[in-house]
């Protein structure tokens, strides 16, 4: 179970600080049924910033995405790792920050494959990656990567009761 290790309220007007449980929990009941897109946010480079909608699921206590390998998300995390992955939840706008790395496992692939499948996107495990019958054209031809965030922080504001603004860590 994806814990933090600190908690900090970052709050300004008296409230609480929130509990991971609340960003946690409404990630793995909102993915994937839920209409949400999440941004991806890279370096190129060059240093210059780049950020892209993409389809992402949390599955067993992990935040996963897919691209394509010829998109500038995925030549971007080849070169540099880093990068946050944001969302606007019910009741919570979530920021994640770490390194997300490709995985080609098989048991993995065929895990999120059936989860993704669960949300309406039949995506079916094929040469390390995944292909459909449908995808976002910027995506380019299958097989597309999977990527899995390796969770390093993540910060909050919530924007229903009970209100506030939180940053969790997940690293000493």
């Amino acid at each position: 179970m994806t814990e933090p290790t600190a908690t900090h309220n970052l709050d300004q007007t008296g409230a609480a600080a929130l509990p991971w449980s609340r960003a946690r929990d409404l990630l793995a009941t909102q993915t994937p049924k839920e209409d949400l897109t999440f941004f991806v946010g890279t370096v190129r480079p060059d240093g210059r910033p780049h950020s892209a909608g993409v389809g992402a699921i949390w599955v067993d206590e992990t935040l996963y995405f897919v691209s394509g390998p010829g998109t500038r998300r995925a030549r971007n995390l080849a070169a540099n790792p880093a990068c946050t992955v944001s969302v606007r939840l019910r009741g919570v706008d979530l920021t994640l920050e770490g390194e997300a790395h490709r995985t080609t496992e098989a048991a993995t692939l065929e895990r999120v494959a059936a989860v993704y499948g669960e949300g309406g996107w039949p995506a079916t495990v094929q040469d390390e990656g995944f292909t459909a019958p449908f995808m976002a054209t910027s995506a380019g031809p299958p097989p597309w990567h999977l990527y899995r965030l390796n969770l390093h922080r993540a910060i909050a504001v919530a924007t229903e009761e009970p209100h506030g603004v939180t940053r969790w860590d997940f690293t000493g």
